[in-house]
């Protein structure tokens, strides 16, 4: 077995996966005019409101620079509101809009259509994201 072979590299089973992941999302994103990325924030914004960027770029673990195009590119869709936060002026809080806030209801069944494109059992799925979760803990310990 040599190390340098294509298919025994763990980041081309995670990389070509990834792929695959971000096609089928892109034709599940498709209808409510989201991407992947903006996807991301919205699942942030509708588990809990009224967030600053710094909030949501720790969950997402993107940095500032790279999330405020996401942000603005939302708000201008009318999906959501940044505005200097109340609490401290230094930060821009994020709100959702009422359409914003309606777009869950659609989104509610891309999670159930992920995981039957799968094809993989639920208890697989469960034990598959606790390991890709440790991996990303270990790999940002380094």
């Amino acid at each position: 077995m040599s190390l340098l072979q294509l298919d025994n590299q763990l980041c081309f089973a995670l990389y070509s996966t990834h792929l695959a992941l971000n096609k089928l999302y892109r034709q599940l994103l498709a209808p409510l005019n989201l991407t992947y990325p903006q996807y991301l924030v919205m699942l942030v914004l509708w588990e809990k409101d009224d967030l600053t960027v710094s909030d949501i770029g720790e969950q997402l673990f993107l940095d500032s620079a790279t999330l405020t195009p996401l942000l603005k590119r939302l708000g201008n869709g009318g999906l959501l509101t940044r505005q200097r936060s109340r609490r401290d002026e230094r930060q821009v809080a994020i709100t959702l809009t009422e359409q914003g806030k309606a777009l869950r209801s659609l989104a509610e069944k891309i999670p159930e259509q992920v995981f039957c494109a799968s094809g993989c059992d639920g208890s697989s799925i469960l034990d598959l994201k606790t390991r890709l979760e440790q991996l990303r803990g270990h790999l940002n310990q380094n």
